[in-house]
């Protein structure tokens, strides 16, 4: 069972300069994809006054986000692995394939990259930043649940795509398929719960926007969609004879 390949690791995996490098990438990559995402945002707001909850707004936000995430799976795939996403990283621990202590390094790298991008934009355009909010009627427990099933479909595309020791040249389009999954759910989810998805992004839109209202459930939702993609993918469809994955010995 995956449970039992779970992996604590040890502090050395994050002080060493090899184990700091992973951070970095999941730095630098964090920050290109919510800079092109929430920049395309603040920029067709700037244009036209309106914003991403419009039916314009939103196909921007989708392409945006889309393409900026194509970009930063890219260059964060070979050193990092890519995950630009906390609901990414513990999916990936749960099913083993990271130790705890990477995975900390990870997503600690992705909110300061998230906010420090969110941050860069709003200086350089002198717009406001606008938290992740849910859509007029939507409950708190509705936005959970979205946030819960979009997330759980963008892990499970990750595994199927980049994790999967079966995945053969299925991994040349990895950052493709997990680009249109998160831009597809963006359109479905962006009217109700914002469609976020990410909880590095959520937290730096709502750090630079002093914003904090239903902020857990840009935690709740997309923790739980992406640990429970990780190990239902894990324990039906990976076989449990490898090593974990990335280590720090690799780079």
């Amino acid at each position: 069972m995956a449970i039992s390949r779970i992996a604590i690791g040890d502090v050395q995996e994050v002080t060493r300069f090899k184990g700091i490098k992973l951070g970095i990438s999941e730095f630098i990559a964090t920050f290109i994809f919510i800079f092109a995402g929430k920049g395309s945002c603040m920029a067709f707001g700037k244009l036209t006054g309106n914003g991403p909850e419009t039916p314009e707004g939103l196909i921007i936000a989708c392409l945006g986000y889309g393409f900026g995430l194509v970009t930063a799976v890219s260059v964060g795939a070979n050193i990092s692995g890519g995950h630009v996403n906390p609901a990414v990283t513990l999916g990936v621990f749960l099913g083993g394939n990271i130790t705890l202590f990477s995975g900390i390094l990870y997503c600690i790298s992705q909110v300061l990259g998230a906010t420090a991008a969110t941050y860069v934009l709003v200086f350089c355009t002198g717009e406001k930043a606008s938290a992740s909010a849910l859509g007029d009627g939507v409950s708190p427990l509705s936005g959970v649940v979205f946030e819960m099933i979009m997330t759980f479909g963008l892990v499970y595309a990750v595994y199927a795509t980049a994790v999967d020791p079966k995945k053969g040249n299925m991994a040349t389009i990895a950052p493709i398929s997990i680009a249109l999954i998160v831009a597809a759910n963006i359109l479905a989810g962006g009217p109700f719960s914002g469609g976020s998805m990410n909880p590095a992004a959520s937290f730096g839109a709502a750090m630079a926007s002093g914003n904090w209202t239903n902020h857990w459930i840009y935690w709740a939702g997309p923790l739980l969609g992406g640990g429970l993609a990780g190990v239902i993918y894990e324990v039906l469809f990976i076989e449990q004879n490898r090593t974990i994955l990335p280590s720090t010995d690799d780079y």
